[in-house]
């Protein structure tokens, strides 16, 4: 189907899985930065030969683990999901094919035909997360969008969610009903905007 966003958007529990990002430069940074800011207690390993400061500083303030080599395959033991962020195209398509010989998911930065997942636009206010994604093909766009929802989305949302979820262990009857109830409640959450872009 052409013209169309076919990715199914999941949200992973980081702290249980173990990731691994290849690189120590800019494009790692990014990578990182990206991850930590939506899940600060991903189980992180670094590989790279150097790390620029940025990443070290990062890496040492959420408890990343940095080492010091080249590129191993021996690197994707134990591990869930790999990054290849290096500045070497044929490094990042031997960490890709390394990672699909062992059935791991794998995202190559800049490179969307090698990637099984992008990393998109995200949005946190408490526990109300917005994930945003383009199909890879305009992170400026998923940026601008995400800029735009911060603004709109009012900080005051999750004492929303929290409300509605103590209400929500307090109604009696069959799922129908709980969901029937819950819509009639949350329905004036939804307004209509017009001119958003």
């Amino acid at each position: 189907m052409e013209g169309r966003n076919n990715l199914y958007p999941i949200f992973i529990k980081m702290n249980r899985i173990n990731t691994l990002i290849v690189g120590g430069g800019n494009v790692a940074l990014e990578k990182l930065t990206f991850l930590l800011k939506s899940s600060p207690d991903a189980q992180v390993t670094m590989v790279a030969n150097t790390f620029n400061d940025a990443v070290l500083t990062l890496a040492e303030q959420f408890d990343v683990k940095i080492i010091r080599m080249s590129y191993d395959r021996a690197f994707l033991v134990d591990m869930d999901m790999v990054i290849a962020a290096t500045d070497r195209v044929l490094v990042n398509k031997q960490i890709h094919d390394d990672a699909k010989a062992r059935n791991l998911l794998v995202n190559v930065a800049d490179t969307p035909e090698l990637c099984d997942f992008y990393l998109g636009g995200i949005v946190t206010k408490g526990h109300v997360k917005v994930a945003i994604s383009t199909n890879g093909k305009s992170p400026t766009t998923a940026k601008r969008l995400r800029q735009f929802f911060e603004e709109v989305i009012p900080e005051n949302i999750d004492q929303l969610v929290q409300n509605l979820n103590l209400y929500r262990q307090t109604i009696k009857g069959d799922f129908a009903y709980k969901v029937s109830t819950l819509n009639k409640i949350t329905k004036g959450l939804i307004t209509q905007k017009r001119n958003v872009l």
